[in-house]
This record gives C-alpha cells, structure tokens and sequence, in this order.
C-alpha cells in the first residue's frame, strides 16, 4: 500500500496557509502577461483539486478577479502570489514556490511563451 502524499505551503509572511492531501499536477510555467504582472516573472504553478485542498489560515488572503474566468489568491499583507482559480472547473492552481520543501514536483513544460517577456529567452527542450 502505497502512502498518501501530504504537502503543505503558505505565502512568505505565513498568514496563508494550506494542506494539500494528494498528489500534485507537475509544474508548468506559465509566460502570460498576468503571470508576468503578478509575479514578476513567469509563473510556475502546480494544480490540485479543490476536494484535496484545505486553506487552514486565510486571514489576510484576499481574491482579485483577474478575468472574467479566473481569480488569484494573494496575502494582502506580504503579496505572496498563492492561487489561481479558474471558474467552473473543480481545481486550483498552486503556486510552486509557495510549497513547503521537499515538493517532489518537476517543472514539465512552458505554456503561452509568445507572451514571454523580451528580457529573456526560454532555452529549454521542454515541451511548450
């Protein structure tokens, strides 16, 4: 019998807090201009789904509608970049910085890379 993962994670200042009680999508990074604008870079996001994931600290976590199909999750007290929910799926996308180490995850593949920023260049065999 195989054991059950369990990954935890939360923002820098600590007030966001979540469980994850499963397994987690591999990392894709994400080149959009909201990913850019939100993180300052590229995103690198893993998924669980929603039945998985228990916010245990929300305090200060606060949602920004980003478009009319998603929101981000973000801690208004030290801006960590947490969540992006996509409307009507039973999913959300996790920031993968925001997980506690080990995560055991690998980066697989770069997603909207003709929105890249011109400041740099994804050299990678990595499937986009």
């Amino acid at each position: 019998m195989s054991e059950k993962q369990v990954h935890f994670g939360g923002c820098l200042c600590g007030a966001v807090r979540y469980r994850v009680d499963g397994s987690l999508r591999p990392v894709v990074a994400c080149h959009c201009t909201q990913c850019r604008k939100t993180s300052g870079h590229f995103a690198a996001m893993t998924s669980a789904s929603n039945d998985s994931l228990t916010i245990l600290s929300d305090e200060t976590l606060t949602w920004f509608d980003s478009s009319p199909k998603a929101r981000r999750g973000f801690c208004s007290r030290c801006g960590g970049n947490v969540f992006w929910e996509p409307q009507g799926e039973e999913r959300m996308s996790i920031t993968a910085g925001s997980l506690d180490m080990p995560t055991g995850l690998r980066l697989t593949h770069h997603i909207f890379t003709e929105d890249a920023g011109d400041y740099y260049d994804i050299k990678t065999d990595m499937k986009r």
